[in-house]
């Protein structure tokens, strides 16, 4: 048996607002310092980066790829003086596209990730797509004319193995149950071809918890990925698997896992608490102005400040499509695929540290970290608080443990406005204060 972390959702530096960063050896360096091992592509329905595809990875097993050996040693990237070995990371073929149109009377706007089981199939998948004249260069989440259902039969004709997962499914104005242009089922975007869209993808503002309280997703597999649009952010949620060997690790099984939705093989997924989210409450963030649904009900809908609609975020969301209470969902809990939610190991050194997340000791810190135990997800999953307090400090070890008990403090994200956590409360010392990471 091999275990695996999969990310199957990130951008390339083709797409708005990424970093120019985002090429295939950087992004192994980085999912090797994450701990990611499996990573989808991102952006292959882009001409330039369909292209760098192309001339950087070839195919290990069926569907899934690795950077192409240049010389007869494993490829070394090096980050912060940190080696890191990079050719065991692997890719699958997988986007992420808009599109926009008109469906049973309103202006749908959907985002969704589409993936590919091989790369002679991704271009077909381009060139038919080109041949219907869509501009695939302007963007790599390229915005199409089409409903979400036109979308996937375009990508059963090319080609079954294709498979379709909504992205960020509640998030207000792309997600596929997104209060500003979404639908109230998955049977109301995709009618006839419903049976093929066999998992969704919760978002960073909704955790499986709260998708378990809608009784219609029962049968839907709820995946977990970061949407990265840098390095750094890879991995803010991921996916667990089993496999029975390497050899078994192929695109056709990661999508049979993902389809099957077996806790046998589906172990879990990593979260963000839903909190962190930037859609996860209501508000407006020009007003800076954020509430809880029942003060959204309350205020029948219109911000106080500039008297318009407010965004209505995903956990308003939830509420009004679900039908299961708190005492339901827990009675189903043990039956579904489990998670873990966490804080990315950064944010944990700067608030324990009281500086900014990009400052150079959180740098410092979290180098030192990653140089005694290999990853971030090592440090934040497995490694004892024990082993952290004498590689780094008492602080930092028992800050680790705090979130993985669930004893934070988060300042709900709205309307696009990222939540902020707090690992230590006011008041709350453990040791004495720190500099540079360092006991004093």
């Amino acid at each position: 048996m091999t275990q695996k972390i999969l990310d199957l959702h990130i951008h390339s530096k083709y797409s708005r607002s990424c970093s120019r960063d985002l090429e295939l050896p950087n992004i192994a360096a980085g999912c090797v310092r994450k701990g990611i091992d499996i990573v989808a592509t991102g952006d292959f329905t882009h001409p330039g980066w369909f292209h760098h595809i192309k001339d950087t990875l070839e195919e290990e097993n069926r569907g899934v790829y690795r950077l192409k050996t240049k010389k007869p040693r494993d490829k070394i990237q090096i980050i912060s003086n940190i080696q890191y070995q990079i050719s065991n990371v692997r890719f699958v073929l997988g986007t992420e596209v808009a599109v926009i149109k008109k469906h049973k009377g309103e202006t749908r706007r959907l985002h969704l990730c589409v993936y590919a089981p091989s790369i002679d199939v991704a271009e077909k998948f381009n060139n038919k797509l080109e041949v219907m004249g869509f501009n695939l260069k302007s963007d790599g989440r390229p915005i199409l004319g089409l409903t979400a259902k036109e979308l996937l039969e375009i990508m059963l004709g090319v080609d079954e193995r294709m498979v379709m997962i909504p992205a960020h499914a509640w998030t207000p104005w792309f997600g596929v149950f997104g209060s500003k242009s979404g639908y109230d089922s998955l049977e109301d975007c995709f009618e006839e071809l419903t049976s093929n869209i066999f998992a969704i993808e919760t978002g960073l503002s909704s955790d499986p918890a709260m998708n378990w309280r809608w009784s219609k997703l029962d049968n839907i597999t709820l995946v977990s990925n970061s949407d990265a649009h840098s390095c750094a952010k890879l991995g803010r949620e991921a996916n667990v698997m089993r496999f029975n060997s390497e050899k078994d690790v192929t695109y056709d099984n990661i999508m049979r896992i993902i389809k099957n939705g077996s806790r046998e093989e589906f172990l879990y997924t990593i979260e963000f608490y839903p909190e962190e989210g930037k859609y996860h409450y209501d508000g407006h963030r020009d007003c800076q102005f954020v509430c809880a649904p029942e003060e959204t009900a309350r205020l029948k809908g219109v911000c106080p400040v500039c008297k318009k609609l407010l965004t209505v975020g995903v956990e308003n969301r939830v509420h009004e499509l679900s039908d299961r209470d708190a005492s339901s969902v827990n009675k189903i809990a043990g039956k579904k695929i489990s998670y873990k939610s966490l804080v990315p190991l950064p944010e944990i050194i700067a608030d324990t540290l009281q500086v900014g997340v990009s400052s150079k000791a959180v740098k410092k810190e979290y180098d030192s970290l990653i140089k005694n135990f290999g990853s971030e997800f090592n440090i934040l999953l497995n490694i004892s608080e024990d082993e952290i307090k004498k590689a780094s400090s008492e602080r930092i070890a028992a800050a680790i443990a705090k979130v993985r008990a669930g004893d934070i403090n988060i300042k709900p994200g709205y309307d696009g406005e990222f939540g902020v956590v707090k690992v230590w409360g006011e008041g709350e010392r453990v040791g004495q204060p720190m500099q540079g990471g360092l006991e004093i």
